[in-house]
């Protein structure tokens, strides 16, 4: 279903346009935790450790593959939110030519320079061939989770968040199911959880074209729409290729840690994936909030409705400081609880030190709940600044995540061990909340001097709304 976000009231708008988001995401951490659940107790710590080391390499890809299409996909949706009907469809052609090609050199990237990649990880010894193995499968089915992203973005720009959710759901469903298959009768190990992964990314490629193709006319492509447009490109590429470096950025700050914890041995490692499996799940909340402001803004910026947007920020921020508050009361008491979900707690075999493995776990989450506030701020002012095609402050929040995760992970943990190298991701947070905060205000005041083109925009609504005055 259509919805379009430039009329109604904020709130109302933002909170069930980020449900299923939620609904979504929560149901997709829990496919990932489960699939380590499986892994942990049907094979082993080391099975368990060697996905969670390699998981990070795969991200740097995934999230640039993410931000990518999600900054292709914004002016798809600032085109809807204009009601150029024309320019949705060149956006939705022009989409899907960038993200064929972005496929491609990722799939060739990951499965020629894959073992170079995790030798330069510091990956341990006795878990790199299973990660190797791992991580093998998954860059295959690079093209299919691409599509996917950029499918379902085409039908979030239109307003429909529910669709991708219910396919989300039921995709997720389908993963679990072969991966328990996969490992416990096919015995695979990691190689068929990976595989798992793979099937499931297929099937949701394909239901989601089909629906997007049948339900919504808009987003079907004509001979005549199917040209190539150097100035049209362009548009697109100046937001996603910000939006992918900004992505990219982030996960590659995660590879520095990672890095650095490898160096701890396999215990840490899979204490470490667990707990960031759990606050993943928790902080899924405040990603709703941020992904569900980037369409909102996005159309209101295609509007012309810059009242709308402050409002629906004003009430984004309540919401993720709720949220960042609850989050934090919740984890901090069953985050041991959670961490042992993750391994056999009655089997040790491979020489693991269970408890040591939970206390670890449980100590970063004790750590990173402190600063769940900033996050919710990354969430909600780096989203609502992209959704105005305005990248560059997102940009540099994603460079000073690096230098200051980077720099806290190698430094810290020199002076403090496993302890420093938790406080890395905290410290980040605080300084791109601060930027991110700071950026928005500036564009908001620089905008307010753009009186009359925001005027114009304010008085079309109220005709829409109320027709015209007598």
């Amino acid at each position: 279903m259509i919805n379009d976000l430039t009329s109604g009231h904020p709130l109302k708008l933002i909170i069930q346009f980020a449900l299923p988001l939620l609904i979504g995401n929560l149901f997709m951490q829990l496919y990932q935790i489960s699939d380590m659940i499986i892994v942990g107790h049907l094979i082993d710590v080391r099975a368990l450790a060697a996905i969670g080391a390699s998981a990070p390499i795969y991200m740097v890809f995934l999230m640039v593959a993410f931000g990518f299409t999600g900054g292709l996909t914004v002016v798809t949706a600032q085109r809807f939110g204009a009601h150029d009907e024309i320019g949705v469809r060149q956006s939705v052609f022009h989409c899907l030519l960038a993200a064929g090609i972005l496929s491609i050199i990722f799939t060739l990237g990951l499965t020629v320079f894959l073992r170079p990649l995790l030798e330069a990880t510091n990956m341990p010894a006795e878990i790199f061939e299973q990660a190797y193995d791992f991580m093998f499968i998954l860059s295959l089915s690079s093209i299919l989770i691409i599509m996917y992203q950029l499918l379902s973005g085409f039908i979030r720009a239109l307003g429909d968040s529910k669709t991708p959710l219910y396919f989300l759901i039921f995709c997720s469903l389908i993963n679990i199911v072969l991966n328990f298959i996969f490992i416990k009768y096919f015995r695979l190990g990691v190689v068929g959880s990976a595989m798992g992964t793979f099937c499931a990314n297929a099937v949701s490629v394909i239901i989601c074209f089909g629906y997007m193709w049948y339900k919504f006319p808009l987003l079907r492509l004509s001979k005549d729409m199917m040209h190539y447009d150097s100035t049209v490109m362009r548009n697109h590429l100046r937001i996603a290729f910000p939006m992918a470096l900004q992505f990219s950025i982030l996960s590659f700050s995660i590879l520095i840690i990672q890095s650095v914890l490898n160096s701890f041995g396999p215990d840490v490692i899979a204490a470490y994936a667990a707990a960031l499996r759990v606050e993943q799940f928790a902080t899924q909340p405040l990603l709703a909030i941020g992904l569900a402001m980037a369409t909102y803004t996005a159309q209101n910026w295609g509007a012309n409705l810059l009242s709308r947007i402050r409002r629906g920020v004003k009430y984004a921020f309540l919401i993720s400081t709720g949220l960042s508050i609850f989050g934090f009361i919740l984890i901090r008491h069953i985050s041991d609880y959670m961490i042992a979900m993750f391994i056999d707690t009655g089997n040790n075999n491979d020489g693991s030190d269970i408890q040591f493995i939970i206390s670890t776990g449980q100590q970063y989450l004790d750590i990173s709940t402190l600063f769940y506030f900033f996050l919710g701020l990354i969430f909600v002012f780096r989203n609502s600044i992209q959704g105005m095609g305005k990248p560059f402050i997102p940009l540099m929040s994603c460079v000073v995540e690096l230098l200051t995760r980077s720099f806290a992970a190698v430094y810290l943990a020199k002076i403090m061990g496993y302890v420093g190298v938790l406080y890395a991701s905290a410290l980040s947070w605080v300084a791109a909340g601060i930027l991110v905060v700071c950026g928005y205000i500036y564009y908001i005041r620089k905008f307010n001097k753009e009186k009359l083109r925001w005027k114009m925009g304010e008085i079309k609504q109220r005709l829409k709304e109320n027709g015209p005055i007598d």
